[in-house]
């Protein structure tokens, strides 16, 4: 019998292919789009990791969250780094969360306020993309934009505390598989699907951040 993490892993797939290959991602990774689009994306990750971060310190304590909650992960300082370089000292004053953004912010944020199993499905398909897909990112914009390497833009990117980024996968993938064998089969199901919607959420980001960047024919 396949691990819950392999489970998750799988049932993901199809969700997670098709958010790494929107339209406005390959446009963005393929230097097809200006720096203004990758901040724009940028702002929208806020409210995302605003959502997750906030509830982490509540939820520490928590049975089955709390082992989740590491401070290594926390995304949102650096984030915070990357706007005011890419947009400025006032950038929270231009900071605006798309429609598709605010309901990805607000599931996150209602799984974390009453589901917390619900809650760890969202902090898995961010932060363990963040450590692996999220280099790619890295990468792409330093080459194409002239970031500093893992410097300002890039911070969000850059995980310093996380010296083994495989073990940590390690780590983390062994935490849901604990998780998998402590509720029953039916919210084993519940966590799969809204992985799923995690996914589904986020395309619908890239979605709207393609209508608002589109490549011009």
């Amino acid at each position: 019998m396949d691990s819950f993490s392999t489970v998750i892993r799988t049932a993901s797939h199809e969700q997670h292919v098709e958010a790494e290959t929107s339209t406005f991602m390959s446009d963005m990774l393929g230097g097809r789009l200006g720096v203004d689009a990758y901040a724009r994306y940028t702002e929208q990750l806020w409210f995302v990791y605003e959502a997750l971060e906030a509830a982490a310190g509540r939820l520490a304590s928590d049975p089955v969250a709390g082992p989740f909650i590491q401070p290594e992960l926390m995304r949102l300082p650096a984030l915070e780094k990357d706007l005011a370089h890419l947009r400025g000292p006032d950038w929270r004053a231009t900071l605006t969360a798309l429609p598709a953004t605010r309901a990805y912010a607000d599931r996150v944020a209602e799984c974390a306020r009453e589901w917390p199993a619900g809650y760890i499905a969202h902090h898995y398909t961010r932060y363990l993309g963040d450590l692996s897909g999220g280099q790619i990112i890295r990468d792409r914009a330093e080459k194409t934009w002239g970031f500093a390497r893992k410097g300002d833009g890039v911070r969000f990117y850059v995980f310093e505390e996380i010296t083994n980024p495989a073990a940590f996968k390690r780590g983390y993938r062994e935490l849901l598989d604990g998780v998998g064998g402590a509720v029953d089969e039916l919210e084993r199901q519940r966590i799969v699907t809204e992985c799923k919607k995690a996914f589904a959420l986020n395309t619908g980001v890239f979605r709207a951040l393609g209508e608002e960047f589109p490549m011009s024919a």
